[in-house]
């Protein structure tokens, strides 16, 4: 397992999304959208957070293994970096 890839860190990265969702777009239901930088984003629940949380993860340390290398930028690990982070609402990386 990765960074970021244990039980608990999912745990806390969950809980932290949650505070970021309620504080940029205001409580809402789970499963109800909000729009957040132009796009409607979904507030997940923690199963749905799981996976796709590894999904980024997993993007996160393919792009930097790219840059690492020097290699061409894959425009699918682009594509997942960038809604993903507006899923999460982070900062995109690129």
């Amino acid at each position: 397992m990765g960074m970021g890839d244990e039980p608990s860190d999912y745990v806390t990265e969950y809980s932290a999304y949650l505070a970021r969702f309620d504080e940029t777009l205001g409580p809402c239901e789970f499963g109800a959208y909000a729009k957040f930088q132009g796009r409607l984003v979904k507030k997940l629940r923690y199963e749905e957070f799981e996976t796709r949380w590894r999904d980024y993860q997993h993007a996160l340390h393919a792009y930097a293994g790219i840059l690492e290398r020097g290699d061409t930028i894959n425009d699918a690990v682009v594509k997942l970096l960038r809604e993903r982070s507006d899923e999460f609402l982070l900062e995109r990386p690129i």
